[in-house]
This record gives structure tokens, C-alpha cells and sequence, in this order.
């Protein structure tokens, strides 16, 4: 399965709130993205389909190693991305949106080059 730019988002929020609470529902995500429930349950079943999730008998939602693969990478283009952006004199605020669009249509040689400028800053 090859993700869209929305798959990546509900992967990449159910890692951030896996970190705060560990346990994660689908009401979850839907709250924390503000997104409708039908909307949430929907993209948790084409994830699950893909591979990228499992659900267990209680309702939580897990990532499996793809999923936690695909994840683990599009929160650290995240955090680099907020980061550099912050050093340019940014606000938290503006940061954190500009970095969660940019993190999936960047290319891997312009972040390398980013988090290589960072380190020498």
C-alpha cells in the first residue's frame, strides 16, 4: 500500500500519542486531529488493510514494525523540520504547522542537509 500524505498524519499521531498515554483508540486520534469519527474509523481500516496497524480486542490501536517504521521517520522529518524552522526565528506556533505540511513532500537529501546545518550550528 502506498500512503498518502493523510496516512502518514494518522500513523505519525497514533506514535505521538502512544509516547503520552500508550493506549490509543481511534476516538483518540479522531479528537486529537479534530477529524470525524467516520473519517478516523475509516483510515483505520485501510491502515489495518495495509499493514501499517493492528487493533486489538479492546479497541487500542498499535503500529506494527512498517507502520512504526513509516511513522518513527515522518516525526523526525517533524521535529527537524520545527526545529530548523525555530532557528530562523519562527514562532513555536507557525513552526509547528509549516513542519507538519513540509514533512511529507520533502525530499531525504534536503533534510539530510538540514539536520547536517543544525549539528553545526
Amino acid at each position: 500500500m502506498n500512503l498518502q500524505e493523510s496516512g502518514e498524519m494518522y500513523l505519525e499521531t497514533i506514535l505521538v500519542l502512544g509516547k503520552k498515554n500508550k493506549a490509543v483508540r481511534s476516538l483518540d486520534v479522531a479528537e486529537y486531529r479534530n477529524y470525524s469519527k467516520p473519517s478516523v474509523s475509516r483510515a483505520m481500516k485501510l491502515l489495518r488493510d495495509g499493514g501499517y496497524i493492528t487493533v486489538d480486542e479492546n479497541g487500542y490501536l498499535h503500529l506494527t514494525d512498517v507502520g512504526m517504521e513509516v511513522a518513527e521517520k515522518i516525526y523526525d522529518r517533524h521535529r527537524v523540520l520545527e526545529e530548523f524552522l525555530t532557528s530562523l526565528g519562527v514562532d513555536e506556533e507557525t513552526a509547528a504547522n509549516d513542519a507538519c505540511r513540509m514533512e511529507h513532500v520533502i525530499s531525504d537529501t534536503t533534510l539530510g542537509a538540514i539536520k547536517a546545518y543544525l549539528d553545526n550550528q
